[in-house]
């Protein structure tokens, strides 16, 4: 029989409990805060619920009635440097945050109410409503509240979708020598989220000041955790990552509130994160205005034995019973409250003449239609004053450099010259610079700015994600392939490249994504993706792709001073091997975003290529000696495509061929320009569905050895010359058709 040892977790895993003498020692004043601060989200959540039955809000509202305690009781404890942020159901954690802002010395339920206080309320609603008062300018909706100078960072409809960028604020926080903390509230449904572990598992590696806060308000949905996972004690996690760990029952807020004053001081300390599973219950159902029993997943009963132990009696009851209020004082904070919102919400609406006896909004208070794309991106105001060089205005001394090598120049160079930017990805912190070397030295020059991450691509570009919305630095993540982009997706896609728009167009997101492209490296299928065209489907991406040594240098320098995220494209296999001219001594000029660069001048036909095919079609033009002009696009997504230099070259050639860089079957057809020059049609295609995916088209290197065997059609006329492919071949002569229908709107016969 082998020998058996138990074994023991490093990090502690507790439940705390108020007990009698917790509630006769708490300070009164903290006490009345919290009471106030749940009259005041209880009274604002049942208006958007009322305003959400009358169907005035566009769009699902979460509510949180049954959760304040929780948020109440863990937010109390922060500072106004901590920062948050949280899910689809946070309106009582930002209220609480923002509370916490505007009356940072507390409320009292005596007291009248601040109108600091009324406008964070009317603000609020507005938000929610969709109006131009809100935070985001009522973009946010229900689902995301932002008002970053309370430090409430952004609420979040994707589930999990906001652990990762928490990690960012505390990184942040802990690089910058301070204290604060960032606390990320999320739930039983996201706790199985892999970004959210991966997360969990990055901030211990890191010892970051984060807080897991975990709402456990018993169903994702309908879904019960019992079904959903084997270890229903979510705060069991915590451990397994050396995470100190505490459950408390988010119905008593001083329970709350002390399980967060440890954690506080356990991440102030330094010592890393913590996790705290508070048990709640929402009283409604996952959205609207009816109880969870309406739909049939759970029973009154059930809701009856929860409302029984709702945290406003809680706290109530244990203040009368120490005389600090009276039933008086609990009947008329309560009718305050209710009449602050009424107050709001009739600053909001008026009498709908169309409909008796409803209401309406303002049409006053509604945001401008036109201005329903702002703030997707910047508008590059970061430029005023800065002097652009392109290759045609250096002067002075210049010297070969292999591409992959200048790129760890320019990046040393810039983080000598700006100690905001940090370098994050998987093996860049050791191997001479990554797997290429494309981060050689940057580990020796700057050991606290250059981060070797794990293996969790979520994880450290949503940290980059939230480095970038806290602004006190500039991150650069490396993704060590391009198809890892679908690896990230979530923060990619939803998060970094819309937070500049959802929360209202309002604040900076100065991030550097940089990516290796991958094909012909024998690597197969799941590392040569280009994901140009994929990008370009994402709002808020800039897209740029240096072709050349010095153009990298210009167009990276770029992409560091933009306040939108940047992704750099880098050909591995057939451009980190290249050399090319750049300047001996100047690493610091600017190539503007949005400009193209004419590589050839010509009449003919305009080439529009990127990266390493712009090579290849000098070449191919030289080859076969058409007068085409080409064109570097160099900036692809379509904010920043240079459609003067696109549009004045076509204006001039009435011709346009793309050439791009995706592996494509053999060739299957050749369309004659002129007797010595062709265009060759190949493409990918998903032969399991017979679908279409995207073309490639080149020029032929030595036309007469390629005519063999080929479709050939002379042009302009296209007339068939010959024909001996396939059946399928329709697909390919349907994009001939496509690049030529401004030229006489041509018809191909099969």
């Amino acid at each position: 029989m082998p020998n058996t040892k138990n074994l023991t977790l490093d990090a502690p895993w507790v439940e705390i409990q108020a007990t009698q003498k917790d509630w006769d020692e708490a300070d009164p004043k903290l006490l009345k805060n919290m009471l106030v601060q749940l009259h005041l989200i209880r009274a604002f959540e049942e208006t958007a619920l009322e305003l959400s039955s009358q169907k005035l809000v566009n769009g699902p509202l979460h509510s949180s009635i049954g959760q304040e305690g929780g948020a109440v009781g863990s937010i109390i404890n922060l500072k106004a440097q901590d920062q948050i942020n949280g899910s689809h159901r946070g309106h009582h954690q930002f209220l609480a945050k923002a509370l916490g802002f505007v009356a940072p010395d507390g409320l009292d339920p005596k007291e009248e109410f601040s109108p600091e206080v009324k406008t964070l309320l009317r603000r609020s609603l507005s938000e929610i409503c969709g109006l131009a008062d809100g935070f985001c300018g009522g973009r946010g909706g229900s689902m995301h509240l932002q008002w970053k100078e309370a430090g409430a960072l952004g609420t979040n409809a994707i589930v999990g979708g906001a652990v990762p960028f928490a990690t960012g604020f505390a990184w942040s926080h802990k690089h910058a020598k301070t204290d604060a903390v960032s606390v990320t509230y999320f739930g039983d449904g996201a706790i199985n989220i892999g970004s959210v572990l991966e997360s969990f598992n990055l901030a211990a590696a890191w010892k970051l000041p984060i807080c897991f806060f975990i709402e456990n308000n018993q169903y994702a949905v309908s879904t019960t955790a019992d079904e959903a996972t084997g270890e229903p004690r979510l705060s069991a996690r915590g451990p397994g990552f050396k995470i100190p760990s505490w459950q408390v029952d988010g119905m008593d807020p001083l329970a709350v509130y002390l399980a967060t004053k440890q954690a506080v001081e356990h991440m102030r300390k330094g010592n890393g994160p913590t996790m705290i599973e508070a048990n709640v219950y929402r009283y409604f159902h996952q959205n609207g205005p009816f109880p969870g029993s309406a739909f049939g997943y759970r029973d009154k009963a059930e809701e009856a034995k929860w409302r029984e132990r709702d945290p406003i009696q809680k706290l109530e009851s244990e203040l009368t019973r120490r005389k600090l209020v009276s039933k008086d004082d609990l009947v008329n904070l309560r009718k305050k409250s209710q009449k602050v919102m009424s107050d709001v919400s009739s600053e909001l609406l008026e009498p709908d003449p169309k409909a008796a006896g409803t209401q309406k909004f303002k049409a006053s208070l509604w945001p401008d239609p036109s201005l329903i794309n702002e703030g997707i991106r910047g508008d590059l105001s970061e430029f005023d004053g800065i002097k652009y060089k392109e290759e045609q205005d250096f002067v002075g001394k210049t010297v070969s450099k292999k591409f992959v090598n200048v790129v760890a120049d320019v990046m040393l160079r810039r983080m000598e010259t700006d100690n905001s930017i940090v370098v994050m990805g998987e093996d860049i912190h050791k191997l001479n610079g990554g797997p290429r070397g494309a981060t050689k030295g940057l580990k020796e020059a700057f050991p606290d700015r250059v981060l070797g991450t794990p293996i969790s691509e979520a994880a450290f570009t949503g940290l980059a994600g939230g480095m970038a919305l806290d602004g006190r630095y500039k991150p650069v993540a490396e993704l060590m392939y391009a198809d890892f982009i679908w690896v990230a997706a979530d923060q990619i896609f939803n998060q970094i490249g819309k937070a500049r728009h959802m929360f209202g167009g309002k604040h900076d997101m100065p991030l550097v994504m940089r990516v290796k492209i991958g094909t012909k490296t024998g690597y197969g299928s799941q590392h040569s993706m280009d994901p140009a065209g994929i990008m370009n489907t994402s709002p808020g991406w800039r897209i740029a792709a240096p072709s050349t040594p010095l153009d990298y240098i210009g167009m990276m320098n770029s992409s560091l001073l933009c306040k939108d995220p940047v992704v750099v494209l880098e050909h591995d296999s057939d451009l980190y091997k290249t050399s090319g001219e750049v300047p001996e001594s100047d690493m610091d000029f600017y190539i503007p975003i949005g400009t193209a660069s004419v590589k050839r001048k010509g009449s003919k036909v305009t080439i529009l290529t990127y990266l390493s095919m712009v090579q290849k079609s000098l070449d191919a033009v030289s080859e076969t000696g058409i007068d085409a002009e080409v064109i570097d696009l160099r900036w692809l997504d379509a904010a920043s495509l240079d459609w003067e230099t696109i549009g004045e070259s076509i204006r001039k050639t009435n011709n346009v061929l793309i050439v791009d860089s995706i592996k494509y079957k053999p060739s299957d057809a050749v369309v004659c320009v002129n007797k010595d020059v062709a265009l060759e049609i190949g493409c990918v295609e998903d032969y399991s569905t017979g679908c279409y995916i995207k073309p490639n088209i080149y020029l032929t290197d030595v036309l007469k050895k390629r005519m063999e065997k080929k479709e050939v059609y002379s042009y302009p006329k296209m007339k068939k010359l010959s024909y001996n492919a396939d059946e399928n071949n329709i697909h390919y002569l349907d994009i001939i058709k496509q690049y030529n229908q401004h030229k006489n709107k041509i018809n191909l016969e099969k």
